[in-house]
C-alpha cells in the first residue's frame, strides 16, 4: 500500500456535510451538489447533494438506459415521488433515519425529492457523462423551475409526506 494516498482521495465527514449545507443555504436554488466524481465526462457520477426545504427539484426522469439512479441519505430526511407519465403519483417513499435509507430508480421513470428538514443531504450515483436534462426528461405536467407556480407545486409535493405522516 502506498505511503501517500493519491490526490483524489478525500475524507467525507461533517465538516463536508456543514460545509455544503452553508453552501446550499445561500444558493438561490438553495441546493448545491459536491462532485466527487473528476469531471462531467466521466462515466461515473458520484456526488453529495445537500437539499433544503424550500428547493424545488422539478420532476424529470432519465431516458438513457445507462442511468437508472441510486440516492442515499447521507443526513437529515427526503421524501422521494414516483410518477406515471401522466403526472399522477405512482408511490411515496420517506428516506432517512427510521425509514429506507435510500432508492434506486430506474431510467425512464419520473420522479423528484423533497427535503423534509434542513441540512438534508444525500449521495447520488449515476453513469455519465453528464447532460442536461432535455425537454422529453422533464414532467411536461409539472410547472418548470422558474415558474411562479412551482413554489405551490413544491408545497403539494411536501405535503404528501406530511399526510402520509399523519395517516
Amino acid at each position: 500500500m502506498p505511503e501517500h494516498a493519491p490526490s483524489r482521495t478525500r475524507l467525507i465527514d461533517l465538516a463536508t456535510f456543514d460545509a455544503l449545507t452553508a453552501r446550499a443555504q445561500a444558493s438561490p436554488r438553495r441546493r448545491m451538489n459536491e462532485n466527487l466524481h473528476p469531471h462531467d465526462g466521466h462515466p461515473a457520477h458520484r456526488l453529495l447533494n445537500a437539499i433544503e426545504p424550500d428547493s424545488y427539484v422539478q420532476p424529470h426522469r432519465h431516458l438513457d438506459r445507462a442511468k437508472d439512479e441510486t440516492i442515499l441519505c447521507l443526513r437529515g430526511r427526503f421524501g422521494c415521488i414516483l410518477f406515471n407519465d401522466a403526472g399522477a403519483v405512482q408511490s411515496l417513499h420517506r428516506l432517512g433515519a427510521g425509514h429506507a435509507c435510500g432508492i434506486d430508480i430506474v431510467h425512464g421513470q419520473f420522479h423528484s425529492l423533497v427535503s423534509l428538514e434542513s441540512g438534508s443531504i444525500m449521495f447520488e450515483a449515476k453513469s455519465g457523462p453528464y447532460l442536461p436534462l432535455n425537454a422529453g426528461e422533464l414532467a411536461p405536467w409539472a410547472p418548470g423551475a422558474g415558474d411562479p407556480a412551482a413554489e405551490a407545486y413544491l408545497r403539494w409535493m411536501t405535503g404528501l409526506f406530511a399526510a402520509l405522516q399523519a395517516g
